[in-house]
């Protein structure tokens, strides 16, 4: 399948360029309470450690819990990002409306047996996740085999959408692309096709567990990407960058993209997340004028 063809895209270094010296110099200006804020409502608030444990992740969920208390006029954080093993824990000490979010089908690798990845993600969704964070399989995509990456996925689809059902709810689906790891935007673009059209609700940068992971080069390409997808199948996708993100510039700097490139009407947690796990913080700080150690 040849998506950028299909879609009518071609990258544009050059052009693309120039764009992002005008975001970066643009920052400045757009920097501000209300949009700290607005960046902090779409985080999901992440916790990815080897070392986490049931203790430590009902600690985060509290903070979440606890936070308007102090806080009452800002925004909670749209979701608390796990292990899948870690879906009913978080489920049992929420006390306030944001998501669960897991990573699933053998994250950050992918590297498995489909029917292993599958049985997690069916798990996951059983003990509460909301929204199911899977890595594209790369074993078969950088192998040329688009077809199985894109299989992989809709069988994800079908199998969290299943369970979702019995359930009477429903559950959003995020596909990681890894771009780091494909390097080339024709690659990034490619895959971010691939990924909503196999039935990905949002298309996200990166695991955060490899050497390169979000840059605005590569979400300014997969952004455009959903504007063409957009234009031609009507269809609202979101975009997640994650890994790496750990100041409030970087914030601005991902929420400029999506402005610039897909406009206000994706600047809202239903197709706008930030992966985070230290942004947090820095995004309070911002607007307080301290320093800020909550989260």
């Amino acid at each position: 399948m040849d998506y950028l063809a299909k879609y009518g895209y071609a990258p544009d270094s050059e052009a693309m360029g120039r764009a992002l010296e005008m975001v970066a110099a643009n920052l400045e200006n757009i920097a501000c309470e209300q949009v700290f804020k607005d960046c902090f409502s779409m985080m999901d608030l992440t916790t990815l450690k080897t070392n986490d444990t049931p203790a430590s992740v009902t600690k985060l969920v509290n903070k979440v819990n606890d936070f308007q208390l102090g806080r009452p006029e800002w925004p909670l954080p749209a979701s608390v990002c796990v292990y899948p093993n870690f879906a009913s824990v978080v489920k049992d000490a929420r006390k306030c409306d944001f998501n669960i979010t897991v990573v699933s089908a053998c994250f950050p690798s992918s590297q498995s047996f489909l029917e292993v990845k599958l049985k997690e993600c069916e798990m996951a969704v059983e003990q509460g996740a909301d929204e199911v964070d899977i890595v594209l399989a790369l074993n078969a995509f950088l192998a040329g085999d688009y077809e199985k990456a894109s299989d992989e996925i809709r069988q994800v689809r079908a199998c969290i959408d299943a369970v979702a059902a019995r359930q009477g709810r429903e559950v959003h689906l995020k596909v990681i692309l890894e771009t780091g790891l494909l390097r080339t935007p024709e690659a990034i673009a490619n895959a971010s096709f691939l990924a909503m059209e196999a039935g990905a609700d949002f298309i996200k940068t990166s695991t955060g567990k490899v050497d390169v992971n979000a840059t605005p080069a590569a979400a300014y390409v997969m952004c455009e990407c959903i504007a063409k997808y957009y234009a031609a199948t009507g269809k609202m996708i979101g975009f997640k960058p994650a890994g790496g993100i750990s100041t409030a510039a970087d914030a601005l700097c991902y929420y400029s993209i999506v402005s610039t490139v897909l406009g206000k009407e994706w600047l809202n947690k239903k197709l706008f997340r930030f992966g985070v796990s230290r942004v947090a913080n820095s995004l309070l700080a911002a607007v307080e004028q301290v320093t800020v150690s909550y989260f």
